[in-house]
């Protein structure tokens, strides 16, 4: 399953830098990708642990692909429920358990496989429940810096 999951989110972040004419780069090997991690991400508990093939500063505006990255929470570790006013944020994931809270305070149990999306306008957050690390494939998109 995880494999299957691997191979689902590769897909998905070819497809999204196919539309991403960053630095003529359309390759990022992980020994190369961005180490940012971010404490109280979004006004959440602990540290987002983060590695990116680039961050939303970094590409042109023209471009809708802001920010890719693998992502993960510790156990007990969160993102803050906060606003997208200029972007989109799509999750999916790969390893874990954790609770993924919507635009209107509706609470979702996610793990392996499932996809989240915040659409423009919208908040979200994101908590690991689980007893192990939550592993998400985390997109940026729109026309922001």
């Amino acid at each position: 399953m995880k494999k299957v999951l691997i191979v689902v989110a590769s897909v998905v972040l070819v497809t999204i830098l196919a539309s991403c004419a960053y630095a003529n780069v359309y390759v990022f090997k992980k020994e190369n990708l961005i180490t940012l991690d971010k404490p109280e991400a979004g006004g959440g508990v602990g540290v987002l642990y983060g590695k990116y093939s680039f961050t939303r500063d970094m590409p042109p505006m023209e471009n809708p692909a802001r920010e890719v990255g693998w992502l993960t929470l510790k156990p007990g570790d969160s993102v803050g429920f906060h606003k997208h006013e200029v972007n989109e944020d799509i999750y999916i994931f790969v390893s874990g358990t954790g609770v993924y809270t919507d635009n209107d305070g509706v609470e979702y149990n996610v793990g392996p496989g499932d996809i989240t999306i915040a659409r423009l306008n919208t908040s979200h957050a994101i908590k690991n429940t689980g007893n192990e690390d939550l592993v998400f494939l985390g997109i940026i998109a729109g026309k922001t810096p």
